[in-house]
């Protein structure tokens, strides 16, 4: 339902086809940055010094720093200031590998989002496949799948209010 609100909204249509490019923003002027996903994220993400640059700086500026099923791909690439992994000891979600596994992809990802976050020390929490689940760690908002996309966009403005 709410896919479908959104494509019948030509207003925030033409927001998504007219979007910045990252490396156009000046992250000291915005409050959050969420991170949706999608498989796409896998190459888009990971690896990409631009978007690590403005999540390190957004979480050492103490503001919201979210990503939700494919999109926590961005984190593992990112330290907390004393250089230590940005996730480690963070309660966090993101696609499962059992997910993965399900959609036939985990030979087509970086790495598998659950095992890494684990790898780096973050204390990774889940639902049953395919339910939402959304985790909220100070300012560290993530998200375990699409159906966790609503909750994670919550517990945003939820913390931005």
């Amino acid at each position: 339902d709410a896919a479908k609100k959104f494509m019948h909204d030509g207003e925030a249509v033409g927001e998504l086809c007219h979007s910045t490019k990252l490396d156009s923003i000046d992250f000291a002027s915005v409050d959050a940055i969420f991170c949706c996903g999608g498989h796409g994220t896998c190459v888009d993400f990971h690896d990409n010094a631009t978007l690590k640059s403005a999540i390190e700086s957004m979480y050492a500026a103490d503001k919201v720093v979210s990503a939700v099923c494919h999109g926590p791909m961005a984190l593992p690439q990112c330290n907390k200031p004393d250089g230590t992994p940005l996730i480690a000891g963070k309660v966090v979600a993101g696609f499962k590998d059992s997910e993965e596994i399900a959609v036939a992809l985990q030979d087509k990802v970086p790495f598998m989002l659950e095992s890494k976050m684990k790898e780096l020390g973050a204390k990774y929490e889940s639902a049953d496949d395919w339910n939402s689940k959304c985790c909220v760690d100070g300012k560290l908002v993530t998200g375990q799948n699409p159906q966790s996309s609503e909750a994670c966009a919550a517990a945003v403005i939820s913390i931005l209010s």
